[in-house]
């Protein structure tokens, strides 16, 4: 039913009254003192006619009755009020997105409390918000009461949902460099696609706007469009109120690179000179923040070990319209004598005070260094431990302390994952996954994982700790178990790996592993089938054991690098036999990739080459230690479908090889369709090789393509970023390959986790 509260206006006549007697009637819950008291009235006072009108306001505005009567009878006052009612229970109906739990918590109503009717709306208010966040603007939320004895009410809020506002139309105007599909995929929000139902992300949401027009600002910053702003954006509703049409009118200004890029020290003592040389950024390069924030922290990095204290550097740019460059002075000054004081961390109910302090370079009693603080702001908020993360400097007992404040709200960082997979070579598997970011709080990682296919079952757990003993040092421990029945091959294999590591940076970019490899290898054959006379020796070995020590270097600039178009990827690993066990080779394993994305980004180019080789002295090489390249490694061939062979028994068996090389040549694009759909279009060129078997005993096997032969393919992919997960697929034509290749012409790979 509807609510209504009134209450009859009160004369208000040019005269004055004095009331030597006030009755009061209707009140159970509140005491006549009370009501004087709000309506500002006292026995024996004169009053006017103002007054009275004033009293009846008062006692109307309080939140306390439903309806408030002032009448003057001779000497005597009376009031008469209707009480609000008590709240005896608050529910709500028709919700169906948004559960009763988390509605409880926006409403200020409460049961057992005075009935507010304004308190209702302003609930009601709140809901519909929260409703409009989710991308709903058209929900409605009605407040309901339904009358009960002793002057108690239900309060009812029912609620109309109504369907997600999604994002019928991106576009952009005023942008001349980057297209409109290229700027689209910078903003958080993405309009309507495909698979609008199942996809989020299209809703609009007007607090959003702000985030995303910060994305834009850092897109266009990060390449050199330091003029580059926001004008507007615009919000249009369609006529049948389920969409938005959005548009941001920007302006890209001119594209800015590095020119002079100095030096300069104003400390006394401070020789220049020695700082100079860490400048990494140089003249020509295209003008970013981000490369001015990271000379300036691996300055102040360098003072710190040099024992400079309250060094700043200050980044002088001076702008060239002509030449279109800015050039860059950095200053060396001293800063304030400011010291910390201490660290406050609040918030942190599950989460270790050590692991969000071991984000600071700072410590208490070190010299207060502001670009360091917000460093470490960053890097809490990295962890991805929190909802919410703030980092605030204030003073501290003196002028020379300060106080650093961090205020965190956790959020869970364990999930348990289900999910499939699907390709042709080892048919559908099923994925079950655990995994907590911060371990029993200690910012500790741990892993379960479970991968089941027709031709290959997988288990393992793995362990990190990403700052062994308080320093930047990560020590991983992992334990795998793997059984494949070969589609390849007349043999199956089983294998279990201990490997404990730790990984520490050695450079701005690039980090060492140094690592330990347990593994217990078997070969076994299938029943009813006749073995290769060289697998047949792998299997009469039966289990044999390699113990191995190794090291992997990786330098990546993918990602940090100069240039955000471009970056490179060089690995290196060695791993060498013979620390007991039945094995002593060395396995060495290199690869350099390169990306490169031109046409303002549209098309993405892609180049790597890999090789390895396995060198024996001694034990038995078998080919559980042999390279067996794959789809991944080579495209166009099943798995183990090039390389040396043993055709002596009933079907030919793959042998894998001690060398191999292969590069990589691709190209990825649009192929017109929107992108919110997800899918772009590729091509590429791969060539490879694998071969040798020296040190391997041959057992009098027919063995073919030993000495090798490079493998050329070219083809065409498909990439498909699905709300189940990544679909790729892959077709293929081998133009040079042997008779006996198993060649795979399409491939297709599906994984999902829900």
């Amino acid at each position: 039913m509807s609510m209504a509260w009134m209450a009859p206006a009160v004369p208000v006549e040019a005269q004055e009254y004095r009331f030597t007697n006030v009755e009061i009637n209707g009140n159970n819950r509140i005491g006549d003192s009370a009501i004087l008291a709000r309506a500002g009235i006292g026995s024996g006072q004169v009053v006017s006619g103002g007054q009275l009108n004033d009293a009846f306001q008062n006692l109307q505005n309080s939140g306390l009755f439903e309806t408030v009567a002032i009448e003057p009878r001779g000497s005597t006052l009376v009031i008469n009020v209707t009480e609000l009612p008590t709240i005896n229970r608050i529910s709500f109906e028709g919700n169906r997105r948004i559960d009763d739990e988390t509605l409880a918590e926006l409403t200020s109503s409460a049961e057992r409390r005075v009935f507010n009717p304004s308190q209702a709306e302003r609930d009601a208010a709140a809901i519909a918000e929260a409703y409009s966040n989710d991308g709903r603007i058209a929900a409605r939320v009605q407040p309901r009461i339904i009358r009960r004895n002793q002057n108690r009410v239900d309060l009812v809020f029912e609620i109309f949902e109504g369907d997600n506002v999604e994002i019928e139309r991106l576009s952009f105007v005023g942008n001349r460099v980057y297209s409109d599909r290229r700027l689209r995929r910078v903003l958080g929000t993405k309009q309507a696609g495909l698979f609008r139902r199942l996809v989020r992300r299209d809703t609009f949401v007007e607090s959003n706007v702000e985030a995303d027009k910060q994305l834009l600002q850092d897109f266009y910053l990060s390449r050199g469009y330091i003029d580059m702003r926001t004008e507007a954006v615009n919000g249009q509703l369609t006529e049948e109120r389920d969409g938005f049409f959005v548009s941001y009118n920007i302006t890209e200004g001119q594209q800015f690179k590095f020119g002079a890029v100095d030096l300069v020290s104003e400390m006394n003592g401070v020789d220049p000179a020695a700082y100079r040389k860490l400048v990494k950024v140089r003249p020509g390069v295209v003008y970013s923040p981000t490369l001015v924030e990271t000379d300036i922290a691996r300055l102040e990095r360098q003072a710190i070990r040099d024992g400079v204290d309250f060094m700043r550097v200050e980044p002088r740019i001076e702008r060239n319209e002509r030449t279109q460059t800015l050039d860059v002075t950095y200053v060396l000054s001293r800063g304030p004598r400011v010291f910390v004081e201490r660290i406050d961390i609040e918030g942190n109910t599950t989460t270790l005070d050590q692991v969000i302090r071991r984000q600071f370079d700072s410590v208490e009693g070190d010299p207060f260094n502001p670009r360091e603080i917000r460093q470490a702001a960053e890097r809490i908020r990295a962890l991805n431990y929190f909802e919410t993360a703030s980092v605030n400097a204030r003073e501290g007992s003196s002028d020379e302390q300060v106080v650093v404040d961090v205020d965190v709200v956790e959020k869970p960082t364990g999930s348990l994952q289900f999910g499939g997979t699907f390709s042709n070579n080892d048919g559908i598997g099923v994925v079950v996954s655990f995994a907590e970011e911060n371990f029993l709080g200690r910012g500790q990682r741990l892993r379960l994982n479970l991968s089941t296919a027709e031709d290959a079952r997988r288990y393992g757990i793995t362990f990190i700790e990403p700052s062994l003993l308080g320093r930047d040092v990560e020590l991983g421990l992992n334990l795998n178990y793997s059984e494949t029945d070969s589609s390849f091959a007349t043999y199956d294999t089983e294998v279990l790996v201990f490997q404990p590591s730790i990984t520490f940076p050695v450079s701005e970019f690039g980090r060492l592993q140094l690592r330990y490899t347990a593994e217990n290898l078997e070969v076994t054959a299938r029943d009813i089938v006749v073995n290769g006379n060289t697998v047949q020796d792998d299997i009469d070995a039966g289990e044999q054991f390699a113990s191995s020590i190794g090291y992997r270097y990786t330098y990546d600039t993918r990602e940090g690098g100069l240039d955000p178009t471009a970056g490179v990827l060089f690995e290196f690993s060695q791993d060498f036999a013979g620390l007991g066990g039945d094995a002593n080779y060395v396995k060495t394993v290199a690869k350099v990739v390169g990306e490169r994305k031109l046409f303002n980004e549209e098309l993405t180019l892609r180049a790597s080459l890999e090789g390895g080789a396995l060198a024996w002295s001694s034990g038995n090489n078998r080919v559980v230690d042999r390279f067996l390249l794959g789809p991944n490694i080579i495209r166009g061939f099943e798995p183990g479908g090039i390389g040396p062979r043993d055709t002596s028994g009933v079907e030919t068996d793959a042998l894998g090889g001690n060398l191999y090389l292969v590069a990589r040549f691709e190209a990825q694009f649009p192929i017109g369709l929107p992108e919110e759909y997800g899918i772009s279009g590729g091509v590429f060129y791969d060539v490879g090789n694998l071969w040798d078997l020296d040190d391997v005993n041959l057992n009098g096997g027919t063995i073919v393509g030993e000495g090798g032969s490079f493998r050329h393919v070219v083809g065409f992919s498909v990439f498909w970023d699905t709300p189940v997960g990544p679909l790729q697929f892959n077709v293929s034509k081998a133009l040079k390959s042997e008779d006996f290749d198993e060649e795979q012409n399409f491939e297709i790979t599906l994984r999902t986790e829900f």
